[in-house]
This record gives structure tokens, C-alpha cells and sequence, in this order.
């Protein structure tokens, strides 16, 4: 039986409802009218998580997933169990162990520190740093998302495909200077903070609409492993917050500081 693709909300692993009824062997509406005939005994945030708009939205990013629903349905293991309970079948039944064996409860069963061949404990060692590194970076991402969508929300699609966007790179260029030059400004005057694999703003900053972060998730062709590659750009508003910035400190644009230079 084939692994789902692995999905995380909140620490801990989850499904779909489309995958949970492809791997029962039935219909999502078969599930979803189990959840609706029994709905009291199914308690968010134990059995199952509910996300709706600028979560929503966010999630869409990290994962390939339907974009056109309004709400969006993740089973915990011990949903999948009252699943299926109600299908109450010999397959979904051999089909919820292998699911709790090989997927929901996967990672326990590696933990590092279980593992007594040193080598191995050690490899494994490693990987876990790297899944907690880009959980971490995940949830930062993820609130820097939610806290850009907020300010104009109802714009978002035509916001996000703007061509407008630009990379620090390009606004460097601005000033014939390289996008380390910039970053490295923008950090001391703490604007932003670099998380290891992309530059976030500081909270204070994070609602003015001056970036917008798009991150795209790719398996790994080597080991099947699962990398987000995260890529933060600068709306125009806030290429202008950076222009208003350097200027204060007598930094111009190249076009700007020559036009100066032969006035004086």
C-alpha cells in the first residue's frame, strides 16, 4: 500500500479528506457524511482541523492541494480511527494500522535515540535536526504570510501575481550595490532577520504590505525527501520604504545621486 503525501498541521501528521477516502476505499462524501451524522463526537484539535481563509490560504502554499474549496478538512489519527469505526469494514480497519504503523506514527518509531547502531543514530540525528529546522521556518513563513495577506486580503490573488513584485537583488541594483549589501542594512536597522533559508520581516514591519512570500515545496529526486524553498519579495510600497530609508542616511539611487552630482 503507497505512503499518502505526508501533510502537517500543528506539530503532528494529518490527512485530507480526499486521501482519507482514498485510502479507506471510498468516497469523500462517504466521509464527510460520516463527520456530519456524528459530528458530536468529533472535537477540533483532536480529531480533525478546520481551515478556513488566511490560513487557508497560507496552507495552500506549502501543499498541492485543491484551491477552489472554502474550507479545507484535516483528520488526525484519531479521526481516521472514528472513520473508521463508521465504515466499520475489514479493509479500512487493515488499512487504519498500516496508516497509524507507517505514516501518523512514523516519526516516533525513528527517533534517534532509539536507534543503537551509532552511525545510524547519528544519521538519523541529523534528519531530525533538518525536519525541525523547516518545521521552524515552516510556522515562521507561515505567520509572515497570514500577517501580509491581513492588511488587503481581498486583493490577494491579483496582489500575488502582480509583475510588480521584486527581489532585493533588483532593488540593489537600484543603488549599483549587491543584494547582500542591502540585506545586511536592512538587518542592522532591524527591519528584517534572516531564519536560516529566507530574510523575514520583524513583527512590527510584518502588516505594512512591504513584502509578500511565496514558498514552493519539492521532493527531493535523491531521497524522497520533502524541502520548501522559500523566496521573499518586495512590493512596490515597500521598495519605496527602502528608498525613504537609505535616503535618510544620504544613500541615493544611482540615477538619482548622478542627476545630483551635475546640478551641484
Amino acid at each position: 500500500m503507497q505512503l499518502p503525501t505526508t501533510i502537517e498541521q500543528s506539530g503532528q501528521r494529518v490527512l485530507t479528506t480526499a486521501q482519507l477516502a482514498e485510502a479507506y476505499g471510498t468516497d469523500s462524501r462517504v466521509i464527510s457524511n460520516n463527520f456530519n451524522n456524528n459530528r458530536d463526537r468529533y472535537a477540533e484539535g483532536k480529531h480533525f482541523y478546520l481551515l478556513t481563509g488566511d490560513e487557508l490560504r497560507a496552507f495552500h502554499k506549502f501543499y498541492d492541494l485543491p484551491s477552489n474549496v472554502g474550507k479545507l478538512y484535516l483528520w488526525t489519527e484519531k479521526g481516521a480511527l472514528l472513520h473508521a469505526k463508521s465504515l466499520n469494514t475489514d479493509k479500512a480497519w487493515e488499512v487504519y494500522e498500516f496508516l497509524v504503523d507507517s505514516y501518523f506514527r512514523a516519526k516516533e518509531k525513528s527517533d534517534s535515540y532509539l536507534i543503537a547502531d551509532p552511525i545510524a543514530r547519528a544519521e538519523r540525528w541529523i534528519e531530525e535536526q533538518k525536519e525541525k529546522n523547516m518545521l521552524r521556518t515552516t510556522v515562521e513563513i507561515q505567520n509572515q504570510q497570514i500577517a501580509e495577506l491581513q492588511p488587503k486580503a481581498n486583493y490577494y490573488d491579483i496582489v500575488l501575481n502582480c509583475p510588480d513584485l521584486m527581489t532585493v537583488t533588483e532593488i540593489a541594483k537600484d543603488y549599483g550595490q549587491s543584494a547582500s549589501w542591502l540585506n545586511i542594512i536592512l538587518e542592522k536597522k532591524k527591519i528584517q532577520y534572516n531564519d536560516g533559508n529566507i530574510w523575514l520581516l520583524y513583527a512590527k514591519y510584518a502588516r505594512m504590505g512591504l513584502t509578500h512570500t511565496k514558498t514552493h515545496v519539492y521532493t527531493s529526486p535523491y531521497d524522497g525527501t520533502t524541502h520548501i524553498k522559500p523566496h521573499t519579495y518586495w512590493t512596490q510600497k515597500g521598495r519605496l520604504f527602502i528608498y525613504e530609508l537609505l535616503k535618510k542616511d544620504g544613500i541615493l539611487p544611482t540615477i538619482e545621486a548622478i542627476q545630483e552630482g551635475e546640478s551641484s
